[in-house]
C-alpha cells in the first residue's frame, strides 16, 4: 500500500511479490551467473576482481567493454592495458599490501588501473578529485601510497596541501611507462584471495575528517552477485551508463560489477550534466544506468524534451530515488524497473529491490533490526538491562546489521574509527552489529524504506557532508566567532543542503564574499553551506546538540521537511549562496527552486 500524499509504501504483501515471478524466471541465467561467482566466493578461496575480470575478457575478448567519447575498447584491448600498467606497477615495486593512490577524472584509467592494482595483490586508494588542502593532506595521509597516480592538473593542489609527494606520477608519464609492457596476465592475479583488501573508498562518516573505508575482494564479489545478478541482471548485449565519479562506489562496485557479471559494456560520462544526460545515453544505446538520488530530482526539473524518451534504457539501479517523485520520474522517462538498493561504503549489509516494487530500498537477506535512537546522539537507545530495543513494526528505527564471519565488518584503515561504528552486547551477552548510522523502516517481508541519516553527517550532491569538517572551515573566516553547521531540505532537491549558523565576533559585520572566499578554499564545492544564518549566540555547552536539532527544525524558514510549525518565524538574517565570486546574499523567496532546479550557487 502507498501513501498518496507522501509517496511511501507502507507495506509488502505476498500478492507484489507474485506478481513479479514470471520477469525474474526470464532472468534465471544471469541471477545464476551472479550467485555462482559472487555468492559461491569464500574468504580464503583464490577468487578476486581481477580474476573475475581476465575470465570475462577472455570468455568476450571481442565484445565493447568500455565506451568513452568516441573510443570503444573491447574486453581484450582492456585486459592487455590493464596488464601493462599492472607491469609498470610491479616494476615500481607494487605488490602485495601495498596502495596505489589514484586522483583520476572519469575516463577509462582509473577503471583499468584499479583492475591493474588488485592483479597485483594491490589496494586502490580512490581519491575524490574535489578535496583540496588539509582534507586533501589528510586522505593521502591515510592512504601511505607507494606510487600515485594523478592528472597533470591536480600535481599543483597535491603539492600545495602539503602531503608527501614520493612515488606520484602523472597519468601522461604511466601511460608512456607502460606503452612497451608485457600484455600477458600477471601470475600475481591469481594469488589474491578473496579476503584480501581491494580498494579504499573515501567517506565522511560521521564526524571529523574523511575515512577510508575498506572493500575487500570478498565483499566486492557479493555485490556483484546482490547488485549485478539479483538487481540489475544486465545480460552481454545491455551497455550502462555512468556518469557517477569512480571514487564513488556506485561506479566502481554496483555499476562496474553488474557489467562484468554479463560481459555486458560501461559507457563512462565525464561528469553528471542534468541538460545532456539523455543526450548521451542516448548517443551510447545505452539500455541501463546507475543514479544517486539527486540525479533523478535534476533529470526532473528539466524542460520536458523529445529526447525524454527516445532512450532505450529499461533498467537503472541506485539509490535516493525519493518515494514523493518515484512514479513521476519513472513514468516521464519511461523506465519499466528500477534497482533501488541501500548499502554504505563501509557496512557488511545491503537491500535491494530484487522484486521491482515501488518505493523500496529491497529485501535484505542477512540479520537486521530497527531499533530506538538517541535523536540527539544518533545512538541506540538501551534499556536498563543495558539491551538496545526494536522499534514496533512499521516504525522509524535506526538500522543495524548483525556482524558475523558470513557477513564481517570490514570497516576502515583506522581501527578506533572502525569500532565507534559496532554496537557491542546489544541483545545478549558477547553479540555485535554494525551502527549504520541510518533511520530505516521495515515494509515487511525483509523490505524496508530508508528514511533518514542520523548523526553530524548530511548528504548533498551524492556526497556525505560531516558538519564537523565544515565547521571547520567555516570558523576559518576572521568574522566568525563561532559556527554550527548542519543540513536542510530543499523542496525539491535530494538530500539535504548545508546551513551554516554563524556568530560573528564582537564589532564585525557580515561578508558575504569574505565568507564564500574562506570556505572555499577549506571545501569541495559539494561541502560548501547554501545558507547561513547570522546569530546573536550559540550554545556550547553540553546543550550544544539540541541547539543544534533546533536549527535544523527552523533550516531557513522555508520547508524543511521537520514538521515544525515555527520554521517561518526566524528573526535572525538569513543568507545564501549565489556563487564562488558573488559570495553569500541576503535571503529571497525564489532561491530554494533555483537550488531545486540547479540553477544555482553557480561555481
Amino acid at each position: 500500500m502507498t501513501d498518496k500524499k507522501s509517496g511511501v509504501r507502507h507495506s509488502v504483501g505476498v500478492l507484489d511479490i507474485a506478481s513479479q515471478v514470471p520477469g525474474l524466471i526470464m532472468d534465471v541465467p544471469t541471477i545464476l551467473r551472479g550467485v555462482i561467482t559472487g555468492f559461491g566466493a569464500r574468504p580464503t578461496g583464490k577468487t578476486s576482481i581481477g580474476k573475475v575480470f581476465q575470465e570475462r575478457a577472455e570468455q568476450h575478448a571481442d565484445r565493447v567493454f568500455l565506451k568513452f567519447d568516441d573510443r570503444e575498447i573491447t574486453y581484450r584491448e582492456a585486459n592487455e592495458t590493464v596488464n601493462r600498467y599492472a607491469a609498470v606497477l610491479a616494476a615500481r615495486g607494487v605488490g602485495q599490501g601495498d596502495v596505489v593512490g589514484i586522483m583520476l577524472r572519469n575516463s577509462p584509467d582509473p577503471v583499468l588501473l584499479m583492475l591493474a592494482t588488485v592483479k597485483c595483490g594491490a589496494i586502490s586508494g580512490m581519491l575524490n578529485y574535489n578535496q583540496r588542502g588539509d582534507v586533501l593532506a589528510h586522505s593521502l595521509g591515510l592512504l601511505s601510497a607507494k606510487v600515485f597516480i594523478a592528472d597533470p592538473d591536480f600535481v599543483d593542489p597535491i603539492k600545495e596541501s602539503g602531503a608527501e609527494t614520493d612515488g606520484l606520477v602523472t597519468l601522461d608519464e604511466f601511460q608512456q611507462l607502460a606503452a612497451t609492457a608485457p600484455t600477458t596476465n600477471p601470475a600475481s592475479a591469481s594469488a589474491v584471495l578473496a579476503k584480501d583488501k581491494a580498494f579504499y573508498i573515501f567517506t565522511s562518516g560521521t564526524t571529523g575528517m574523511p575515512k577510508a573505508s575498506v572493500m575487500t575482494h570478498y565483499r566486492w564479489l557479493r555485490a556483484l552477485a546482490g547488485f549485478g545478478g539479483m538487481g540489475m541482471r544486465l545480460n552481454s548485449s545491455d551497455t550502462l551508463y555512468c556518469c557517477l565519479p569512480l571514487y564513488h562506489n556506485n561506479a566502481l562496485t554496483v555499476a562496474l560489477s553488474s557489467v562484468l557479471n554479463s560481459g555486458a559494456t560501461l559507457a563512462l560520462g565525464k561528469s553528471f550534466s542534468a541538460s545532456k544526460f539523455w543526450d548521451d545515453v542516448i548517443r551510447y544505446e545505452a539500455t541501463a544506468f546507475v543514479y544517486i538520488g539527486e540525479i533523478c530530482a535534476y533529470l526532473l526539473n528539466q524542460p520536458e524534451k523529445d529526447t525524454d524518451r527516445k532512450h532505450k534504457v529499461r533498467v537503472i539501479g541506485g539509490n535516493g530515488l525519493r518515494p514523493a517523485i518515484w512514479d513521476e520520474f519513472t513514468e516521464r522517462f519511461g523506465i519499466d524497473r528500477v534497482c533501488e538498493f541501500y548499502a554504505a561504503s563501509e557496512g557488511n549489509t545491503a537491500f535491494v529491490n530484487f522484486f521491482n516494487l515501488d518505493k523500496t530500498t529491497g529485501i535484505c537477506p542477512t540479520p537486521v533490526a530497527f531499533v530506538e535512537y538517541d535523536a540527539d546522539t544518533g545512538e541506540p537507545k538501551r534499556d536498563d538491562k543495558g539491551r538496545v530495543r526494536k522499534v514496533k513494526t512499521g516504525e522509524p528505527g535506526l538500522l543495524l546489521s548483525k556482524v558475523s564471519n558470513f557477513q564481517p565488518f570490514d570497516g576502515y584503515t583506522d581501527e578506533k574509527e572502525s569500532e565507534k561504528k559496532l554496537v557491542r552486547d546489544a541483545f545478549k551477552e558477547g553479540d555485535v552489529w554494525f551502527n549504520t548510522g541510518d533511520l530505516m523502516r521495515s515494509q515487511g517481508f525483509g523490505h524496508a524504506a530508508f528514511t533518514d541519516r542520523l548523526g553530524d553527517t548530511f548528504r548533498w550532491k551524492g556526497e556525505n557532508v560531516a558538519t564537523t569538517e565544515v565547521e571547520a572551515a567555516v570558523s576559518t573566516a576572521p568574522q566568525v566567532e563561532e559556527a554550527t553547521v548542519f543540513g536542510v531540505e530543499v523542496e525539491g532537491a535530494g538530500g539535504r543542503a548545508g546551513m551554516a549558523a554563524i556568530q560573528l565576533k564582537e564589532g564585525e559585520e557580515f561578508d558575504g564574499k569574505a565568507l564564500a572566499k574562506a570556505v572555499y578554499d577549506k571545501l569541495p564545492g559539494y561541502a560548501v553551506p547554501l545558507f547561513v544564518r547570522v546569530v546573536k549566540e550559540l550554545a556550547h555547552t553540553s546543550t550544544f546538540k539540541s541547539q543544534k536539532v533546533d536549527l535544523r527544525k527552523q533550516g531557513y524558514g522555508g520547508s524543511t521537511g521537520e514538521g515544525d510549525d515555527d520554521a517561518g518565524e526566524i528573526e535572525d538574517p538569513i543568507y545564501v549562496l549565489s556563487g564562488r565570486e558573488e559570495g553569500y546574499v541576503e535571503f529571497y523567496d525564489e532561491y530554494p527552486e533555483e537550488v531545486a532546479a540547479g540553477k544555482k550557487p553557480k561555481n
